[in-house]
């Protein structure tokens, strides 16, 4: 079934059930956030080089000079599949209902951040996000972003783009889909693989991607993280080409039982260079972290790709336990806060209170003019 042929099951929003879900919401996104800043110096550096650099226990926080400060391109997507994934709520009035197609909107948009100087003032439709100039800079986006988003034609799963792409480019992006706690699981998992598909044709790349949103879903909707896990693995089974995937997962759960975590327990999942593996990394530092800390340093301090899998934990961390259990210090030297906080709170309230923003009957102009229709 496609994500587009159905719409979120209706639900009924309290003040608690409000401000848990903004709360995980925020926590989220600031937690993918800060895994990315505190995981991008180190990317391209072994643990061996890592520890020479920082000391024999590597990476230990923001205070470590340039670890924990600037976001990478994992960040700035995130951020447009959630503008994208609003502005599919607000479209909804008009009678359009493709979400595809609006988080590919929302890429192409991300996409000129990458190309122009800063935001086209003439362009009305792109809504506040694409007009932050801070987000108008290159940080080291993956190659196949950059060409799957390079025209306007939107890659499926029938038509993939760069059906070779196995990073996991695609993956650090597909957090906010799991959000979508109104949807049935097996609905976030398709629109977050369509989503994928936009620029990571690879089974296994898109795959976990939908796998993590997933995960990201069952902890916004107050699971356990094992719980959640299993969950994916019971959905992704019905999948063609899921194998590497449930693999990846099936690891990652076996690791926790293999004694005290440890650098030597995230290696034996692989580096991260493949998205099934970072995917499997970010699980298990979210399951054997102690708290929020303890688990972004485990998934940063290792030979791969320090960022995504920080980007990844920190997402899964965030969801599970809201915002309040980010560290404050870290928080601090976060680029771009106020950014991530502002869309979080806005995701929160389209999901929560859409229908008193716009609708048939309502039309708030402030609202539409941050997220047009157009």
């Amino acid at each position: 079934m496609s994500a587009a042929a159905t719409g979120p099951t209706t639900s009924i929003w309290g003040r608690t059930e409000q401000q848990d879900f903004r709360s995980r919401v925020r926590g989220s996104l600031l937690g993918g956030a800060i895994g990315d800043a505190l995981g991008a110096p180190v990317s391209p550096l072994t643990l061996e080089a890592i520890r020479t650099r920082y000391g024999p226990e590597g990476v230990s926080g923001p205070a470590d000079g340039e670890a924990g400060a600037r976001i990478t391109a994992a960040t700035q997507l995130t951020l447009f599949t959630v503008d994208g994934l609003i502005r599919a709520q607000v479209r909804r009035d008009t009678g359009a209902w493709h979400p595809p197609t609006d988080v590919h909107r929302a890429y192409l948009r991300w996409g000129a951040t990458q190309r122009d100087w800063g935001p086209d003032e003439r362009r009305k439709d792109n809504g506040w996000l694409a007009r932050e100039e801070w987000l108008y800079s290159r940080r080291d986006p993956a190659r196949a972003c950059l060409l799957g988003l390079a025209d306007e034609v939107m890659g499926t799963l029938d038509r993939p783009k760069n059906p070779e792409a196995r990073d996991p480019a695609a993956l650090t992006r597909s957090g906010p889909f799991g959000l979508l706690v109104g949807w049935e699981p097996q609905l976030v998992l398709q629109l977050a693989v369509e989503c994928a598909a936009q620029t990571h044709g690879d089974p296994a790349a898109y795959l976990s991607a939908g796998a993590f949103a997933v995960i990201v879903h069952g902890l916004a909707r107050g699971e356990s993280l094992d719980a959640a896990v299993q969950r994916t693995l019971a959905l992704l089974a019905q999948r063609p080409g899921h194998q590497p995937v449930t693999d990846a997962l099936q690891h990652a759960l076996g690791a926790v039982r293999q004694g005290m975590p440890s650098p030597g327990l995230v290696a034996s999942l692989g580096e991260g260079h493949l998205a099934q593996e970072a995917l499997a990394i970010a699980v298990y530092c979210a399951l054997v972290g102690e708290d929020i800390r303890h688990g972004l340093l485990l998934a940063v301090n290792h030979d791969g790709p320090s960022g995504a899998t920080g980007t990844l934990c920190g997402t899964l961390l965030g969801a599970l336990h809201g915002e309040t259990a980010l560290p404050p210090g870290w928080l601090a030297e976060l680029e771009g806060r106020s950014t991530v906080l502002e869309l979080a709170d806005d995701f929160a309230m389209e999901m929560t209170q859409g229908p008193a923003l716009h609708g048939p009957a309502v039309n708030t102009p402030g609202w539409l003019a941050r997220y047009p229709r157009s």
